[in-house]
């Protein structure tokens, strides 16, 4: 009877169509330029009116997708994630920290293995920090003696965290604690007498020091004044000796950064390293050297060796030179740099000394991804992971001196990898650029244009998209479809040519790549509009959204998460600041001009067909505001001329970050996926296939 009563009030709900939504038209005028918000009235989250609305919309979406039959797709789902999982672990000594969670939990617990082989024990339990399961525990820093452990606690998917020091002898927690704040680093003093740490104030970013066993309020500020929410800084100890203090300014979330040294032998004042260069600088001291990695006059990045005792430009020393391919990573251990290059956007990792010297190849176990080594510099043993689309990450311990390797953990995912082709193809955007694309389907794929097919990408911030592990990759290819991952510009695909190739008022390259990757996988007839999906978060939503209002003809279904949409506005709330030198600002009469040309919230047309969409966001997003998705939705359900559904996905409790329990982390892929697959006229099927043997065996030793 229930059951029935539910039935009838989501069909109901669904006959009168998505919630009305109150017009309040908000005019102004900038740069000569009037502009129109209807809703603007939504950007208050907090306002009895919006909280209404936001209900409704709760309601209609839930209604909407109570209809999809998706039985099959939650099992298997669930099958794929509701495995082991355990994290690269941070040694000290002969003990091993580590983040782990068995399938049968919910969330992860962080936990110590007294030697490699050892059973593992649990150190910190989320269930015993709290009863509710949308908070959870990050494993932050161990002292060097393996006797303070430093551990987040995150509510929902805030950005902030409140960070607990726990003794490892009595276990129990030091009052050394930091309140809920956004906290950019955490650094232990080698002789735990106290410790470092970042955070931006409202003011701006500043570094401040803590002495064990003194209250919050006698924290000393070491750095940072003057510099605003646009700026990001950090601070970490030099690994094993803690002498140095290097400190990290960024300006922007991909623009220049500036290095600075403090000795804690004789604290004095910080020293300028590399201060006002158009570049950005990524530093890391070892072995008593510091390096740079940067790409200070070579867009493919190179690695400087500088002594920290006499840092000025003129001492640098150059021990990687810039390449034909970028320096995608840099990785350290047993006196060695991994120094990963991203050939045709395949890693490719070289050894070398820290003079330089070549090395020899790091040998991956396949042609998927790498992550690391990593571990310490004077340290033999080190650790990586591997991964590709349909090959779950694992991890390896790895012996520098001689290239033996152990398998520290490899998730017992049940996937039949070896049924699917993983391969990369190239396309021509619309100014002639040549972009890389990578495809996962079954192998004999017929190409007759009737195959559903996912399409997604990212697009910003030097972030470049790699083959890796993908749950949507596995069902979408078990299903007969296509997934699909372009390497639009703007990412580091092919250094900082490529990046810049893709921001400020180059941002519409970025777009045009993204459609001209839809557009060849309907002329070469891996699928065909009405049967293709898109889906991207946060930057990656606003190309989605960008991707939607100027050819909603391309796609039949768009997943939208965590966007930024409202571009003339976006730079005004929360961390944006710290975006205007990807994007620019409406600020400036010359980015307002290019920025109001693809914003996705001006450019919703009246009466224009677009696909079926879902916006997914939710109140605890403390890096994109949720307002894009609510005013977004709001406009294309009174815009859209299609009929087909525009639903918003929220959530009271979730936000940005990914730290989310297992069931409703497979709720929420269920929810997205099962919304695109029906969309697209494509129905999940597939059966559970039996995990491949994935015992901790000792692989053969790999030479260098």
């Amino acid at each position: 009877m229930l059951r029935s009563a539910f039935v009838f009030a989501a069909l109901a709900a669904l006959a009168a169509g998505p919630p009305p939504t109150r017009v309040a038209t908000v005019k102004e005028t900038l740069h000569g330029v009037t502009i129109a918000d209807p809703y603007r009235w939504l950007e208050d989250q907090n306002s009895p009116e919006t909280r209404a609305w936001i209900d409704a919309q709760i309601q209609y979406t839930q209604s909407y997708l109570a209809r999809i039959p998706r039985e099959r797709l939650k099992s298997r789902l669930t099958e794929l994630r509701r495995v082991d999982s355990v994290g690269t672990p941070t040694v000290r000594g002969n003990r091993y920290f580590f983040t782990r969670r068995l399938k049968q939990e919910n969330r992860t617990s962080i936990c110590m293995r007294a030697g490699f082989g050892s059973k593992d024990e649990v150190i910190v339990d989320p269930n015993g920090v709290s009863p509710d399961e949308s908070v959870s525990v990050l494993l932050w820093s161990v002292s060097e003696d393996a006797s303070i452990l430093a551990y987040g606690v995150r509510k929902g998917g805030e950005d902030e965290v409140e960070i607990r020091l726990l003794d490892l002898k009595t276990r129990k927690l030091l009052a050394d604690a930091l309140p809920r704040a956004r906290y950019s680093s955490f650094s232990l003093k080698k002789d735990n007498s106290g410790f470092y740490y970042g955070r931006l104030n409202p003011e701006g970013p500043r570094i401040y020091y803590h002495a064990l066993g003194a209250s919050s309020g006698q924290d000393r500020k070491i750095f940072g004044d003057g510099y605003t929410p646009s700026n990001w800084i950090s601070a970490r100890l030099s690994d094993e000796d803690g002498r140095w203090l290097l400190i990290n300014v960024g300006f922007g979330a991909a623009g220049k950064t500036e290095v600075f040294l403090r000795d804690e032998r004789a604290p004095g004042p910080v020293r300028p390293v590399a201060v006002g260069l158009d570049a950005e600088f990524r530093a890391f001291l070892l072995g008593g050297r510091l390096f740079l990695w940067t790409n200070y006059q070579a867009p493919n990045w190179r690695i400087f060796s500088v002594d920290p005792e006499h840092p000025a430009q003129a001492n640098w020393k150059e021990v990687v030179p810039e390449g034909a391919a970028p320096i995608e990573d840099v990785d350290a251990a047993g006196g060695r740099l991994f120094v990963h290059y991203l050939e045709n956007v395949l890693t490719r990792v070289k050894q070398f000394d820290p003079v330089g010297k070549p090395l020899g190849e790091f040998r991956a176990p396949g042609p998927g991804t790498i992550r690391g080594p990593f571990g310490r510099w004077s340290r033999d043993e080190a650790f990586f992971v591997y991964s590709s689309y349909l090959e779950p990450g694992a991890t390896y311990r790895y012996r520098v001196s001689n290239g033996n390797r152990d398998v520290w953990f490899r998730p017992a995912i049940p996937i039949k990898s070896e049924d699917y082709e993983e391969k990369q193809v190239w396309y021509t955007s619309k100014d002639g650029t040549r972009v890389p694309m990578f495809l996962v389907h079954r192998k004999g794929l017929k190409l007759d244009g009737n195959n559903p097919a996912y399409l997604t990408g990212y697009g910003g911030f030097r972030l470049s998209r790699r083959p890796d592990f993908s749950i949507v990759a596995a069902v979408v290819a078990e299903l007969g479809g296509v997934f699909a991952e372009a390497n639009l510009r703007g990412g580091a695909e092919f250094g900082e040519k490529w990046h810049r190739a893709g921001m400020l008022e180059n941002k519409q390259n970025v777009f045009d790549d993204f459609i001209g990757a839809a557009e060849w996988l309907s002329a070469n007839k891996y699928t065909r509009p009405a049967r293709l999906a898109i889906a991207g978060g946060s930057n990656g939503g606003l190309l989605v959204g960008a991707a939607m209002t100027q050819r909603p003809d391309l796609f039949g279904a768009v997943l939208c998460e965590v966007p930024l949409l409202d571009m003339i506005r976006y730079h005004t709330f929360k961390l944006a600041p710290l975006w205007t030198p990807e994007y620019g600002s409406s600020e400036d009469p010359q980015q307002f001009a290019y920025i109001l040309k693809y914003s996705p919230y001006h450019n919703v047309k009246q009466g224009a067909k677009y696909p079926a969409v879902m916006f997914r966001t939710g109140d605890s997003d403390t890096r994109v505001d949720p307002l894009h998705a609510r005013k977004m939705t709001a406009l294309v359900q009174a815009s859209t001329g299609s009929g087909r559904a525009v639903l918003l996905h929220y959530d009271t409790k979730a936000g940005h970050s990914r730290d989310k329990p297992v069931d409703k982390a497979i709720e929420e892929q269920l929810d997205a996926l099962g919304f695109l697959l029906h969309e697209i006229g494509a129905e999940f099927r597939g059966q559970a296939t039996k995990s491949r043997n994935t015992a901790t065996t000792k692989l053969n030793p790999l030479t260098n």
